[in-house]
Formats: structure tokens, sequence, C-alpha cells
């Protein structure tokens, strides 16, 4: 039996960080699902279709990874999907305590799922989806902190923008 693992979030957009923690995930399990968060809180850059796809370019290299939408609560997702831990990556102090309150309450809210939490390499310890929209918005350059399929969307979407506005 495979054992999957599901690594969640927006990932609007995907970063380096990301991908750092995805592929370092799917050297250690048999199974990653990258499960790509439809949040209606949050005034996403990119549409969860265009997010699951981005992810989908980004990681094509490795095998063993799924990436799949989803909406509603995680711990629901992983019990439709058979998944036995969560992977969470957290950048410092100021995620853990937030991240132990969601991994208790997905423990409780599905009985068994487990959360294991990942520090990403020092190179991406600063870098979060935040800080890279806030460099996009103001017009700064986003190639160093995101993958290619990332930076041809926007330049796509961009080249679009100014074709209908022009």
């Amino acid at each position: 039996m495979q054992k999957k693992v599901i690594y969640a979030g927006t990932f609007d957009p995907i970063t380096h960080g990301h991908l750092d923690i995805i592929q370092r995930a799917a050297a250690l399990f048999d199974r990653l699902i990258v499960a790509v968060a439809h949040n209606p809180s949050k005034n996403p850059l990119f549409s969860l279709s265009q997010r699951v796809e981005l992810v989908q370019k980004s990681t094509a290299h490795l095998a063993n990874v799924e990436v799949r939408g989803f909406s509603g609560l995680l711990a629901d997702f992983a019990r439709e999907l058979g998944a036995v831990s969560l992977i969470r990556g957290i950048r410092g102090s100021d995620d853990i305590d937030y991240e132990i309150q969601l991994a208790q309450l997905n423990h409780k809210l599905s009985g068994s799922l487990e959360t294991l939490f990942f520090p990403p390499s020092v190179q991406w310890r600063y870098l979060s989806s935040t800080m890279v929209r806030e460099i996009y918005r103001h017009h700064g350059d986003i190639t160093p902190f995101v993958p290619d399929a990332v930076c041809e969307s926007i330049t796509r979407s961009v080249s679009q923008n100014n074709v209908q506005n022009g």
C-alpha cells in the first residue's frame, strides 16, 4: 500500500520555497498530493484552475506528485483521498503556534491525521506568496522567487491586458 501525504496551500503563486518543500517531501513519501485550496476569504492573483495548472507545470518533473484543487475542510479532503499525513511548511516562530493549532484541529476532525512540519531550506526561509504578490503589484522583478511557469503566465496575462486596453 502506498502512503499518501498532502501538502496543501493556496499557492498564489507557487514559489521556489513551496517547490523546495514539495521536492523534499516527494523524496520521502510514496505519493505526494499537492492540494491547491480555494479560499473564499482571500482575493487571489490567480484563479483556482490557473493555480492548479501552475503547480502542475512546476512539478511535472516529479513522478510521484499529483496536483488537485479542493474546497472545504482539508481533513475531509485527506480522508477522501486516503492520506495518512499532512505536510506543512513553517518559516519561523511566527508560524509555529498557528500551525500547531491547525495540526491539532485537523487531527481532531479526522481522528488520525498527523501533521509533519517542514522548515524551508535556508535560501527560501524569508519567501512567501504574499511577498511575491506585493513585489509584483509594485512592478518589481519576481523571477528569482517563482518557477518559470509563473513568470510566463504573468507575462502572458500582462500582454493580453495590454492588447485589450491598447
